[in-house]
């Protein structure tokens, strides 16, 4: 019977297990214990490894066997959205407010109890910030923030890491508005870890592990884009979506 691998809290490797180990039940669990330092967290993302775990947990690494993901130019922009978007009813900007989405998208929420995003994990991701490996966008009507979501970024990929909505359309006008700017700096893969119906309907799908592993192996060692996160005019506007 298999067992996750277990990392000690200091050790001086960064190295994981093959992914091909991972668990089937629960799926995808591969590794136990660690710290979330900048290093070992890069590492782990190269791999197509994410931590995901409660506050009364050890932390738990993840690659599951099935990877949601999107590629951005296959983003659905339903026509109610659309029409949000023509209508102008939300600014979306990039990098403004790193720490208060992540404080946002930590918050209760009605369908969960608790939440996945630790102070250990909210401070380990303010780092990959400060690093340029992290990125926010924010999503504000009437001077106040109702949307928006978080990231990290290696090679020519972005990894979403979660995403808060506290006015309908806000976290989709933000996601949205993303990708566009991501598909016009050349980037080629969105990782939605998980499946959910709200990722689906904007047109991620799940692929097998191996799949996305040849992906990344690809992606994360091409150079991405290295300027100021800010959105070009016409994508701030809502502008630049496929009719």
């Amino acid at each position: 019977m298999r067992r996750p691998y277990w990392i000690p809290q200091h050790a001086s490797s960064y190295d994981f297990p093959p992914v091909d180990n991972a668990l089937d039940h629960p799926d995808g669990l591969l590794a136990i214990g660690g710290d979330l330092s900048p290093k070992r967290l890069i590492v782990a993302y190269r791999r197509g490894i994410f931590p995901w775990y409660s506050e009364d947990q050890p932390i738990l690494w993840w690659s599951p066997s099935q990877r949601m993901i999107l590629f951005p130019n296959c983003l659905k922009v339903s026509r109610s959205l659309r029409k949000t978007l023509r209508q102008r009813v939300f600014t979306v900007t990039l990098d403004q407010k790193f720490g208060e989405v992540i404080d946002a998208c930590a918050g209760p929420r009605s369908y969960q109890h608790g939440t996945w995003i630790t102070p250990a994990m909210r401070t380990a991701y303010c780092q990959l910030h400060d690093y340029g490996l992290a990125h926010s966008v924010e999503s504000w009507y009437a001077g106040q923030l109702v949307g928006g979501l978080y990231g990290v970024v290696l090679g020519k990929v972005f990894f979403g890491e979660s995403m808060f909505s506290r006015m309908s359309d806000a976290s989709k006008v933000a996601f949205s508005q993303l990708v566009w700017q991501l598909q016009r700096w050349g980037y080629q893969l969105i990782d939605c870890q998980v499946h959910t119906q709200h990722l689906q309907s904007l047109g991620a799908t799940n692929i097998p592990r191996k799949q996305y592993r040849a992906l990344l192996d690809h992606l994360c060692e091409a150079p991405g884009y290295t300027g100021t996160w800010q959105f070009e005019s016409d994508i701030q506007k809502g502008e630049y979506f496929h009719e």
